[in-house]
């Protein structure tokens, strides 16, 4: 019991000591340069190299946190230390380091603290290059590699920070044109699962509003018509709000009914409720040997099927129409015919639906064809035709964007 409350507060130590580790190592550096470039006899080379490395490291945790310190504690033992006049590795060294310190500030900071950084270190390797070399065509020489050293540390971590920036706007942009593409993906949906129940419950509600008074048998029946399909939509909906609100099952709450969405072998079911719901007798035909096709093409051919016969529900005035589902060589088509008013298909559209829009895209997304428009001999006609992959080459096909969930 008494051993619980231990590990948070040795988290919290961890966590003090770590600045504090990093500032006591970014403080010691200075005095460390110093003592390495005066440590060993004179001809110890690879001593001093090796220590001044192991020195010249320590401020690296201060630098990521508080770079301006960092470099100011790096420059100060730099500075001390080629005023003792190392040898040249030593001065490479030293170099090298101050560079890739403004390098790592360029890249990770904003321009202001990038030049806070790299100027003094220019100035303090140029007041530097005076102790290390001899004579003005020497000294000369040396400031302007030391210059192109730093301007080229400056043009790589300027470089590195906009390739930083550049990928996290492309994942920005990334993540907005997903969830653009879900929330279309989502009113479609459920535009396609209200729609049509939404136009069932309407006729028979008025249906029932007209004869309640003379033939209580016929409102009775349009009554519990709107119940079943009031029922059969807010399943629809639940388990389309229950998938978005958890992915996870929640101890004690309803679990998310993961029955499979849609497809053509529901439109037999479609057609039935239509017919005992709306009053509008579905012909259904099949044609060509029935099997199984791709999640998102079975789906979108449902929907496309279910908003088609919607529109004759809502708009053509008929008692009837006729489904055609035609399994070809490589592809699928649906279409819906009725004998109608036949209107124009901007005439819907203006009449406040997205069933076209919603249409056009889903077949679209699938690289198909949509035709809706008025039949010559009258009513309307809406005819998708579907490419299907071969399962042959399914696997090496681009994933769909718009795939069933």
């Amino acid at each position: 019991m008494s051993a619980t409350p231990l590990f948070p507060q040795l988290r919290r130590l961890a966590r003090l000591w770590r600045p504090v580790a990093a500032w006591c190592g970014g403080v010691a550096c200075p005095f460390a340069l110093l003592l390495a470039v005066l440590s060993g006899p004179p001809n110890s080379t690879s001593l001093r190299f090796a220590l001044c490395a192991v020195a010249i490291a320590l401020p690296v945790a201060l630098l990521r946190r508080h770079p301006l310190p960092a470099t100011a504690l790096m420059l100060v033992g730099t500075f001390a230390a080629l005023a003792q006049r190392p040898s040249w590795e030593v001065v490479y060294l030293l170099v090298l380091a101050n560079d890739l310190a403004v390098l790592s500030v360029v890249a990770s900071r904003g321009r202001r603290v990038a030049l806070a950084a790299a100027v003094p270190t220019l100035l303090v390797q140029i007041a530097s290059a005076s102790y290390f070399t001899s004579g003005s065509d020497v000294y000369l020489r040396t400031l302007v590699v030391l210059s192109l050293a730093l301007v080229a540390a400056w043009m790589i971590g300027l470089s590195l920070r906009e390739r930083r920036e550049h990928a996290v706007a492309q994942r920005t942009e990334a993540a907005a044109r997903a969830v653009a593409a879900e929330r279309l993906r989502i009113a479609r949906e459920l535009h396609d699962m209200i729609a049509h129940s939404i136009g069932v419950i309407a006729i028979q509600a008025g249906v029932g509003s007209r004869v309640i008074g003379t033939q209580p048998d016929e409102a009775r029946k349009a009554l519990v018509s709107i119940e079943a399909t009031s029922r059969e939509t807010l399943a629809g909906l639940r388990r389309t709000l229950g998938t978005l609100r958890r992915t996870e099952p929640v101890p004690g709450a309803e679990p998310v009914s993961l029955d499979p969405a849609p497809g053509l072998a529901d439109v037999e079911r479609l057609a039935v409720s239509t017919s005992a719901g709306a009053g509008v007798e579905v012909e259904l035909r099949w044609h060509g040997a029935r099997r199984a096709i791709p999640a998102d093409i079975d789906l979108s051919a449902y929907r496309i099927v279910q908003e088609a016969v919607t529109n004759v529900v809502r708009h053509a005035g008929t008692r009837s129409c006729r489904v055609t589902v035609e399994y070809g060589p490589g592809e699928v088509s649906v279409e819906v015919i009725d004998d109608g008013r036949g209107c124009e298909p901007a005439d819907i559209d203006r009449a406040g639906g997205w069933g076209l829009v919603g249409m056009r895209e889903r077949v679209g997304l699938l690289d198909g064809r949509l035709t809706a428009g008025p039949r010559p001999e009258g009513g309307f006609r809406v005819a998708a035709l579907l490419p299907v992959p071969d399962p042959g080459a399914e696997s090496d096909a681009p994933a769909r964007t718009d795939a069933a969930r």
